[in-house]
This record gives structure tokens, C-alpha cells and sequence, in this order.
């Protein structure tokens, strides 16, 4: 299956440079260019692209603000946020209105490939490592949990509670697998049962999910 992906960036060399290594890639295509949110909103109801590479800084409607109106949509479109600097406060703020990851502009056209197939897939944290960094440290600027989120995690059984928060300390399926002792097929369904009875989108929704509800401790 080719990913279908829609570039969004008020820079030109950026969106034809990001489409000449993404269109390169066998599996990858990309099927159009925005040049800010508002053109980015109405082309993802238009192409229904699988993941969008969005630029945060733009004009007319911001990354931000795209990404919260694309997710309100219930539009299947996976959003990539697009940053210069890996501890962007703007990121932390994207992640919560829906965004799946992100990604840096100076990423090589492998990183780049990479990261565009995990999001599509949805299995996993882009960059856990510094991903996980990012939602640490931003959620810090929230100094209480959310009532609705203490409220959804009471819904969890024990076991999917574990899983979400080795979740949001940056573990892939394989990796929670193993250190449960279990198969990977199991984790499987716990994490799918995790996300429906808390209404999210993906992983990195979940991750974001359980340091706001502290079942994670930033730092």
C-alpha cells in the first residue's frame, strides 16, 4: 500500500524539497502542497491524504490550529508536525490538539521516509526517546491532572494501565511483550482497548494522556 502524504509548509523549497526525497521512496507518494493550516484543512477534506507533514509557524491558521480543526473533522489523515527545534514549545501544544509526532526539518530523507511509515502505521512513538522528552517537560506547565482524564482512567483495568504507561515511557509492543512476559499479539489488543475506552487517536495521544493524568511522573 503506497502512503499518501500532503505537505504543509509556507515555504517553498521546504515543500518541494521534503517532495522530491519523500517521492523518491517506492511506498511513499505525495499527493499535494499546502501553504498554510487553512489551505492544509481544506485539501486533507479534500484528498484524505494518510499522513500530513505540517509546518507549525505559518500564517492565516497556524500548525497548531490546523491540526486541532483536522482531528475535529474525525479525519483518518495522521498529522506529522514539522519543527526546528526539538524542545518547541508550539510541539507539546500540537501533540495535545491531536497530532501523532514529529518530526525535525534538518531529518535526513531516511529519518524523514521513517518517519512518515510509523505514523501511517500507527504502531508506535516517532523519536520515543525524544518525543518522550518533549511531553515531560511541557507537561510541567500543567500542575494538576486533568479531571476528565483521572475520571477515563478509572474505566482501565490494572493490566491496561500498566500497558499505557510503558506506553508513555516510550516502549514499542515488542518491548512491553517482553517485559511483561507476554505475547506481542496481546499487547496488541491491550493497547487497542486502551485507546477506545479513552477516545484516543494513537499512541503518542496516549502517551500524551498519561503524563496530564500523572500516571507518569515528568522528569
Amino acid at each position: 500500500m503506497t502512503i499518501r502524504v500532503l505537505i504543509v509548509d509556507d515555504q517553498m523549497m521546504v515543500r518541494e524539497g521534503f517532495s522530491v526525497l519523500l517521492n523518491a521512496m517506492p511506498d511513499i507518494e505525495v499527493i499535494g502542497e499546502a501553504v498554510n493550516g487553512r489551505e492544509a484543512v481544506t485539501k486533507v477534506a479534500e484528498l484524505a491524504p494518510d499522513v500530513v507533514l505540517m509546518d507549525i509557524r505559518m500564517p492565516e491558521l497556524n500548525g497548531i490550529e490546523a491540526t486541532r480543526e483536522i482531528v475535529a473533522a474525525h479525519s483518518e489523515s495522521k498529522v506529522l508536525v514539522l519543527t526546528t527545534f526539538d524542545l518547541d514549545e508550539y510541539v507539546y501544544q500540537a501533540l495535545r490538539a491531536g497530532a501523532s509526532g514529529f518530526l525535525l526539518k534538518d531529518a535526513s530523507a531516511r529519518q524523514l521516509a521513517d518517519g512518515v511509515r510509523v505514523v501511517a502505521a500507527g504502531e508506535a512513538l516517532l523519536a520515543p526517546t525524544v518525543t518522550r522528552r518533549l511531553i515531560t517537560e511541557f507537561s510541567k506547565l500543567s500542575q494538576t491532572p486533568r479531571p476528565p482524564a483521572l475520571a477515563q482512567v478509572a474505566d482501565l483495568t490494572e493490566r491496561e494501565t500498566e500497558v499505557l504507561v510503558l506506553i508513555a515511557q516510550g516502549l514499542s509492543n515488542a518491548e512491553i511483550a517482553s517485559r511483561l512476559v507476554v505475547a506481542e499479539s496481546t499487547i496488541k489488543t491491550h493497547v487497542s482497548r486502551v485507546l477506545v475506552k479513552l477516545g484516543l487517536r494513537d499512541r503518542t495521544q496516549a502517551a500524551v494522556f498519561a503524563y496530564e493524568a500523572r500516571l507518569v511522573t515528568p522528569g
